[in-house]
């Protein structure tokens, strides 16, 4: 299971984040190479029956008002917590700092966490994530929220691009352990971009 989301976390790494200025070809390749390893049995989170029958996920339509730049305040000296999973399992994340953005006119915030594991390894030491919930979330997006991976910025600015935000592996197959979107990050807007849920 671990060498399954590894795979497909750093395919996620390479697509969904790391460019400056929005870029539909970006996010369609992020859309491709999400499908393919779906669609692929040795890396896909899919249950037999439903691999058997996959065709493509159903994303939103790609929309540059859910690409933002978004002001980035580092919080120091957090304390590591327990995050809540859907499972007994509880990782340690730390909260390392927040997102300050706008849509249509409105003001948002989103923390940033850091596993505290994974960072421990040296191939995820600049890795960022950022679940999150909206008011898509129970209808047309999948009920326990999504998850964006992001890198470490270097400057006072994060881009966030909700265009490439994709389910947990809890979606599509209840073996998985995922991390629960933390209640701070639940936020009043449709975000209406990325993957919508998978069975109804």
């Amino acid at each position: 299971m671990k060498t399954i989301q590894t795979l497909v976390f750093l395919m996620l790494l390479n697509f969904g984040f790391g460019q400056e200025k929005f870029d539909i070809a970006s996010v369609e390749e992020f859309q491709k190479e999400l499908n393919s390893e779906y669609a692929d049995a040795k890396t896909s989170p899919l249950m037999a029956e439903d691999l058997a029958v996959f065709k493509t996920l159903d994303f939103y339509p790609i929309n540059e008002k859910f690409f933002v730049t978004a002001k980035f305040v580092r919080t120091e000296d957090e304390m590591p917590f327990q995050m809540k999973t859907s499972t007994d399992r509880t990782p340690l994340y730390v909260k390392y700092g927040e997102a300050h953005f706008m849509i249509d006119g409105k003001s948002f915030q989103l923390n940033i966490y850091r596993n505290i594991e994974l960072s421990k390894n040296s191939a995820y030491k600049d890795y960022l994530f950022l679940p999150f919930s909206d008011l898509t979330s129970g209808s047309e997006s999948y009920i326990g929220g999504k998850y964006i991976d992001m890198k470490t910025p270097k400057g006072k600015t994060i881009v966030i691009d909700f265009n490439t935000s994709y389910n947990p592996y809890c979606a599509y197959n209840p073996k998985y352990s995922c991390p629960k979107v933390p209640l701070e990050n639940d936020i009043n807007i449709e975000i209406m971009a990325g993957v919508k849920k998978y069975h109804d």
